[in-house]
């Protein structure tokens, strides 16, 4: 494991040499060498100084790599602009570092360390690279809804500490009640985004650029379902029965998110809604606490993590060439990028969970969890399941069809490089399906 984070760490120096493509190289034969130089398996493996890893870990890393790359293949115009080329892929290798030590840590207060420091990567992309002078508001939003939720958590976890004299995941042992589970959720819940504190991360989504909106919705959204499902390895199960509270909000939220992309007339907008209509699912997944629960949401994290990048790239690429993400003028797309309205339909197809994508599967698995915890939630899931089909489908057709805006001139084709960027997210999360059983390995 430390081998791939000093790896990392010798490469910020030598990407000087390596300029923008030859980074990108680097990245991907990085993730092909992790993928087959380490074991996917339930339990910890590759232990040296309290870094490890188990499936949960390590698909999440692997996921981290992958994005990553595909971050530098979407800011094509920093590249062409030579906008400060050199500092956008130190901070996107920092990033990286970071998010692979947060999954890698087996000690609570380290994960926690790491956990802040990815906002200081991010709040560098939104600030730097971002569109609208709102970013600076947006990345206010993001870094005190955080801090706001985190404090508590660091001082639980100092007492933690004095209680059970250890951190390791696996040998704490502490008294619980009502504030220590609530201190020890919040930071995760306002992360991943619970409904009531999600209002950071649609700004947060709108101001920043491509590479900011990729790793927000692909990655540090699953931090907070990593978090949780940490936590819960050593939570008391008497404390458990409060998960109806998370549980019966996120079904609300999910069916209230789905109605509220409904309005949406920015496209990207509409895309981050629908990530925390997703990750309500997750959020109930977890919270059930039974096997299909937690494996079903390892499985929507990783395809809601290709899917939401997937769909801001394209969202960007239109915005490159209409200059506008309103629905209003980029509508009509279909007749003057047409290769590109098929990228269109496969990710709007898959963010409702159609076949064969993991999304699909995830769903499945989260549907059983969350029936088998209360019947009764089939009224929200299938409302929630049937409006996500709704905005997706209005995302496609509100995007290609319709008569072109007067005031465009005529469209550049898409460029190759945009093509294997789009290829790059549909073809995993359409074919990790076939290995599906692999994530069953875990717990």
């Amino acid at each position: 494991m430390m081998e791939l984070v000093f790896g990392l760490f010798f490469l910020m120096p030598i990407s000087i040499f390596l300029g923008w493509w030859g980074t990108v190289l680097i990245l991907i034969f990085f993730s092909f060498l992790f993928l087959n130089s380490n074991w996917f398996l339930g339990y910890f493996t590759s232990f040296s100084y309290s870094f490890g890893g188990d499936l949960l870990s390590m698909s999440l890393i692997l996921l981290s790599i992958w994005i990553s790359f595909l971050m530098i293949m979407a800011s094509g115009s920093i590249y062409k602009l030579n906008n400060y080329t050199f500092e956008f892929i130190l901070v996107i290798l920092l990033l990286l570092m970071v998010l692979i030590l947060c999954f890698s840590v087996s000690s609570l207060f380290l994960f926690y360390l790491f956990f802040e420091s990815s906002l200081i990567p991010t709040l560098f992309l939104i600030y730097g690279w971002g569109y609208q002078p709102e970013r600076l508001s947006a990345g206010m939003y993001l870094l005190f809804y955080t801090l706001f939720a985190s404090l508590p958590m660091l001082i639980s976890i100092f007492y933690i500490s004095s209680y059970s004299m250890t951190l390791f995941y696996f040998l704490i042992e502490v008294e619980w009640n009502l504030f220590l589970y609530l201190f020890m959720l919040l930071a995760f819940l306002v992360k991943m985004p619970m409904i009531f504190s999600h209002f950071w991360l649609p700004k947060a989504h709108v101001e920043a650029p491509i590479s900011g909106s990729m790793i927000l919705a692909g990655i540090l959204l699953k931090l907070g379902g990593y978090g949780l499902m940490r936590v819960f390895f050593f939570i008391d199960g008497c404390v458990l029965y409060w998960n109806c509270i998370w549980l019966s909000l996120s079904l609300y939220g999910m069916l209230l998110v789905g109605i509220l992309c409904l309005y949406q007339t920015d496209m990207k907008s509409l895309i981050a809604y629908s990530s925390v209509a997703h990750m309500g699912m997750v959020i109930c997944g977890i919270m059930t606490m039974n096997y299909m629960g937690l494996i079903g949401s390892l499985v929507m994290m990783i395809g809601h993590g290709l899917c939401s990048s997937g769909l801001f790239c394209l969202a960007n690429i239109s915005y490159e060439r209409t200059h506008s993400r309103s629905f209003f003028i980029s509508k009509g797309l279909l007749t003057l990028m047409p290769s590109f309205s098929l990228f269109w339909f496969f990710l709007c197809s898959n963010n409702m969970a159609s076949p064969p994508s993991l999304n699909l599967l995830g769903e499945i698995i989260l549907i059983n969890s969350i029936m088998s915890w209360n019947s009764i939630c089939f009224l929200f899931l299938g409302l929630a399941s049937f409006f996500s089909c709704c905005y997706s489908i209005y995302l496609y057709c509100y995007s290609q069809h319709g008569v072109i805006f007067s005031g465009l001139s005529i469209l550049s084709s898409p460029t190759l490089c945009e093509m294997f960027l789009i290829l790059f997210h549909v073809l995993p999360l359409n074919i990790l399906i076939m290995s599906g059983d692999l994530i069953t390995l875990w717990i």
